[in-house]
C-alpha cells in the first residue's frame, strides 16, 4: 500500500502514519511511504513512482497546495484504490476519512463563547483546503449563531504550520487591535501563535486566550498546556487502512465511501472563563 503524506515531523501526522504501519502490519501488507513536504509536484512524482511500483493501493493527505486532481483521477482510471484521510480532493470514486472539521471548530468556538469571549478570531489555513475551508465555517457559523460580529482584520489564513501561526498572530497584532480570543486551523499554527504572542510581550491567557485543532506529545511540556479539539489519529489511520483493504479485495468497481470521525474538545490551561482572565 503506498502512502503520501505532506509532513513526517508533525503530530498528527507520525502518529497517524503509525496507525497505518501497525493496521496493515496485522493485515500482512507492507507500506511504501513517501512525503511531499507541502510540495504538489513532489507529491505528483510520489504518487507517480508507486503506480510504477504496481502498489495495491494508494493512501493519500494532500499537500496544502495541492489544486491539480490529475494524478488522482489517473490512479482511478487504473482502477488502483485511492483513500484521501484528512486532507481530501473530490474525486469521483476515491474513497476519504475526515474527522468533523466543522463541527470540532464550531464547537471550539462556541466553547470560547460560553467562557464570556465575543471578540474571537480565527487563524486559518487555506481555504482551497477541505479541512481550512471547514474550520473556517465552523467558526463562522458559530459567530453567526450566537450574533457575534467577525472582525475582518481578525480572520488570517495561510498554511498550516508554525511559520504561518506566527505570522497569522503578527498580521493581527500590526492591524491595531487585538481579539480577546483566537481559534487556530492546527497545532502547529497555535505554536506559532505562542511564539508571536510571547515575542510582543503579551502572556497566554492573560493577554489573549486561545484554543486549536488537535494535539501534540510536546503539549504536556508547555506553558500554559493548550486546549484543543481531538482527532483521533489512531482512529483515522486504522480506518483509513482497512477501508483501502475492503476497496482492494472487493475489485472494482467498488462502492466509494466518505468516513466521518467525531471529535472532541480537551480542555487544558488556556481556554479559561474570562471572568479569571479580568481579575488576574
Amino acid at each position: 500500500i503506498g502512502v503520501v503524506v505532506p509532513k513526517i515531523a508533525h503530530f498528527f501526522f507520525s502518529s497517524m502514519i503509525e496507525a497505518i504501519y501497525d493496521t496493515a502490519f496485522h493485515s500482512d501488507y507492507e507500506i511504501i511511504l513517501t512525503v511531499s513536504q507541502e510540495n504538489e509536484l513532489r507529491e505528483q512524482k510520489h504518487i507517480e513512482s508507486l503506480l510504477a511500483m504496481k502498489v495495491d493501493g494508494i493512501i493519500v493527505s494532500v499537500s496544502e497546495n495541492t489544486r491539480d486532481k490529475a494524478i488522482f483521477e489517473k490512479i482511478r482510471r487504473m482502477q488502483i484504490p485511492l483513500v484521501f484521510v484528512d486532507r481530501v480532493m473530490e474525486v469521483p470514486g476515491a474513497s476519504a476519512i475526515t474527522v468533523d472539521d466543522f463541527g470540532g471548530s464550531f464547537n471550539a468556538t462556541e466553547m470560547a463563547i460560553k467562557k464570556g469571549y465575543t471578540k474571537i478570531g480565527h487563524v486559518g489555513g487555506f481555504r482551497e483546503v477541505n479541512i481550512g475551508d471547514r474550520r473556517y465555517l465552523g467558526y463562522e457559523r458559530a459567530m453567526k449563531e450566537h450574533g457575534l460580529p467577525i472582525h475582518p482584520n481578525w480572520v488570517v489564513y495561510g498554511g498550516f504550520g508554525e511559520d504561518d501561526g506566527y505570522k497569522g498572530f503578527m498580521k493581527i497584532y500590526e492591524s491595531g487591535e487585538l481579539p480577546e480570543f483566537i481559534v487556530a486551523v492546527t497545532y502547529p499554527v497555535a505554536l506559532g501563535i505562542y511564539a508571536a504572542v510571547d515575542k510582543v510581550g503579551l502572556k497566554i491567557p492573560d493577554d489573549i486566550d486561545i484554543i486549536c485543532f488537535g494535539n501534540s506529545g510536546i503539549n504536556k511540556f508547555i506553558k500554559p498546556s493548550m486546549s484543543y479539539v481531538d482527532q483521533n489519529t489512531t482512529v483515522l489511520g486504522k480506518t483509513a487502512v482497512e477501508l483501502i483493504l475492503d476497496h482492494i479485495k472487493s475489485g472494482n468497481p467498488y462502492e466509494a465511501q466518505h468516513i466521518q470521525i467525531p471529535t472532541q474538545i480537551i480542555l487544558r490551561e488556556t481556554c479559561i472563563e474570562k471572568k479569571k482572565v479580568n481579575s488576574a
